[in-house]
């Protein structure tokens, strides 16, 4: 028996107030929220607000991240951590491992590869244990990736397609603003890297968050900076698609599913994820603008005297869009491949709101809902540290469904 269904941490940070807003307008009466943080006056100011807004009185946790016992009897507490605590890998670790060894289900918006990989080498085997399902990324980053090529792949199998081969994510759609923590996150990698060889080989290997990198096919090279003619992923797209940001990131859970599932997805399934730049004659051109960009982020935030400069424009952590800006917000992901037997398949995945902030709230509010109340439709096995489709799968999909959220995929023409 525990106190809580679900606790969300960092509740009185502008992710977390988000998130908490979410499961205080749609999760089922009687779910047992509580709203934890280190600040118990900031805490109390979101729960007045909830209070006000959807009539909800829920208790408040304070525990700071770095006070491990303080963890432990949060974790102990709940059936579900939520957190939006980051960088993961400077405030996170402690209670990844309060929730692994109490066998607490957990929930976070990490787009870190350091701190995954250290999380599966530290707590998989410790979670795999006790039960518990520590699930990484799920937000924009990776739900929308992850999902998209589950259901993909239910739809190859059910069709008796094959295997998926190369397959390859396209953003047809976005409109919303850059988070300031995924910023911070990526300036706290960045130094990580800088420092430590090791941790340099970890983050370029497109294998880095795999249970084991023998295991995996030979594939040669799988960059994430790619541009790409449309039409040679798939014959109705037009233009030059050009490198997705969060490339490097997401490519890299998508293959960690497929190897927790005995590759199911196929020994020569290869993934990777672009961006649209439309149909104009400058469609190469903007391709590789938009890939120039993201090197030149990259290198600025790895020199000091550009760092100094982003650091005055770039958002801050902590900060975020007003409400309309984050209605107003919206993005659509197709994922293409080409099977074993030579089909051809598409999945989609659409939502309306900021990616970052209003989308993302839903997206990991259902993930907490479907681990506490949805037992039954979690996919089969022992905990560990997982992915969004091989630690909750089909249960969120079907939650996210309700939402309003279009996940689709069926055969190309």
């Amino acid at each position: 028996m525990r106190d809580f269904d679900v606790v969300v941490y960092g509740a009185s940070g502008f992710a977390g107030a988000l998130v908490a807003e979410h499961l205080a307008g749609h999760a089922p009466a009687g779910v047992r929220v509580a709203l934890a943080g280190r600040s118990g006056e900031r805490l109390a100011a979101v729960r007045d607000r909830l209070r006000d807004r959807h009539g909800v009185e829920w208790p408040i946790v304070v525990a700071d991240a770095a006070d491990e016992r303080a963890l432990a009897d949060l974790a102990a507490s709940t059936r579900v951590v939520a957190t939006t605590v980051g960088p993961y890998a400077k405030y996170g670790k402690a209670l990844v491992a309060a929730c692994a060894a109490a066998g607490t289900d957990y929930v976070d918006l990490a787009g870190e590869v350091l701190f995954v990989r250290q999380s599966i080498d530290a707590h998989h085997e410790t979670a795999r244990r006790t039960g518990a399902r520590i699930v990484h990324s799920c937000g924009f980053d990776s739900v929308p990736s992850d999902l998209g090529v589950h259901v993909l792949h239910a739809a190859v199998a059910e069709a008796g397609a094959g295997q998926l081969t190369g397959t390859t994510l396209v953003v047809t759609r976005l409109k919303g603003t850059a988070s300031g923590g995924t910023i911070d996150t990526m300036r706290h990698q960045i130094d990580t890297v800088r420092r430590d060889r090791d941790a340099r080989r970890v983050a370029a290997s497109p294998y880095s968050l795999t249970p084991d990198r023998a295991a995996e096919p030979d594939l040669g090279r799988q960059p994430d900076l790619v541009t790409v003619p449309a039409r040679e992923v798939s014959p109705e797209l037009r233009g030059t698609l050009a490198p997705f940001f969060m490339a490097s990131y997401n490519t890299r859970i998508v293959r960690r599913s497929n190897a927790l599932r005995d590759y199911a997805y196929g020994r020569q399934f290869r993934y990777r994820e672009t961006v649209s730049t439309g149909t104009s004659p400058l469609s190469p051109v903007l391709a590789q603008g938009v890939k120039l960009g993201i090197t030149g982020l990259f290198a600025g935030l790895a020199l000091a005297p550009a760092r100094v400069v982003l650091d005055r424009i770039l958002p801050k952590p902590g900060d975020g869009p007003s409400e309309s800006t984050r209605r107003a917000g919206h993005f659509t992901m197709d994922i293409f491949t080409t099977t074993t037997t030579g089909r051809r398949f598409q999945s989609r995945f659409r939502m309306t709101g900021d990616p970052g902030y209003a989308a993302t709230a839903v997206l990991m509010g259902e993930s907490a809902l479907a681990l506490a109340l949805d037992r039954d439709a979690l996919p089969p096995g022992e905990g560990g540290v997982l992915t969004p489709s091989t630690g909750i799968g089909d249960a969120l999909v079907a939650r996210l469904r309700k939402q309003g959220v279009e996940i689709t995929a069926a055969e190309s023409r």
